[in-house]
């Protein structure tokens, strides 16, 4: 049996391939290659443009795959959502499409938007968008570089953005958010009510989301002397109460706990100064609940 999955091929592979490492696979390619090599015999994996995934799920060319679910949207594919992934090529926050347009243009709203021309790479659900609104205006594909063509060549557009920092360089302003997205592992529906094939996206689901769990954490242990066990334990903001062990020396513990990283650097020294040594810091690859 093999599970046939799509990957990501461009801004977001990168990304994909490291949290698939983390999370126990390990793929590789070359520049020009789409089909990758992966240590995993159950899997069958393919590199397609992230925008491509979805169509090719719903149809079940491919069993499952992983893109943003702005393109799940776009396209209106039917598929079987399996899990969120909270992770992008630059952050962790949500991708945006937002209506956006010069900071000197009088357009406020949707509203504002009757009869004029509007650049995007997600057509149908700028048509959607509009039709909500009852507006009429022409939408145009836009095949990269959107915010160049305003206000030259269209009035406004709808871009996809995780800061807004390159629209706000650009001398643009959002007006309104049109979708958030995130990166989806999704599954073709015969596929999913597929046993092994379930099985095997779900324990691939689990482990990916381990992965991201485990970003921003980092295991700490350390040893403690029983006197100071109080104190030591009422300065950890633990993810679960801390693991306790005895030592060979009945006066002392072993602890261990897992923390955010971004704390550590403030909790070692109080840790050090109530009593806490040989304190060790170690990453982590999964966290698993």
């Amino acid at each position: 049996m093999k599970l046939r999955i799509g990957l990501p091929k461009g801004s977001l592979q990168e990304a994909t391939f490291n949290l698939f490492k983390r999370a126990g696979w390990n793929f590789r390619t070359s520049a020009r290659s789409y089909q990758p090599i992966v240590d995993d015999p159950e899997l069958d994996p393919v590199l397609l443009r992230a925008q491509e995934i979805p169509r090719y799920v719903h149809t079940g060319v491919l069993d499952a795959g992983i893109t943003g679910y702005d393109n799940v949207v776009e396209c209106e594919a039917d598929v079987h959502e399996v899990a969120e992934l909270m992770y992008s090529k630059a952050t962790s926050r949500p991708y945006r499409w937002v209506l956006a347009v010069p900071h000197e243009s009088p357009i406020k709203g949707p509203k504002d938007l009757e009869g004029l021309r509007i650049a995007t790479e997600l057509v149908g659900l700028t048509k959607r968008y509009l039709a909500k609104h009852g507006v009429k205006a022409t939408v145009e594909y836009s095949f990269g570089a959107t915010e160049v063509k305003v206000p030259d060549l269209v009035d406004a557009i709808v871009e996809g953005t995780e800061t807004g920092s390159t629209l706000a360089a650009h001398g643009l302003r959002i007006v309104d958010t049109l979708l958030e997205s995130t990166t989806r592992l999704i599954a073709h529906k015969p596929s999913w009510n597929d046993d092994w094939k379930r099985r095997k996206l779900e324990n691939i689901a689990m482990l990916l989301q381990g992965a991201l769990e485990a970003e921003a954490l980092v295991g700490l242990k350390m040893n403690v002397p029983r006197a100071d066990l109080a104190n030591v334990i009422a300065i950890l903001p633990a993810l679960r109460n801390p693991t306790i062990s005895p030592l060979a020396d009945e006066n002392w513990v072993a602890m261990e706990t897992i923390i955010l990283e971004k704390t550590v650097r403030d909790i070692i020294p109080e840790l050090k100064r109530a009593g806490a040594q040989g304190l060790v810091e170690y990453p982590l690859n999964k966290v698993i609940y």
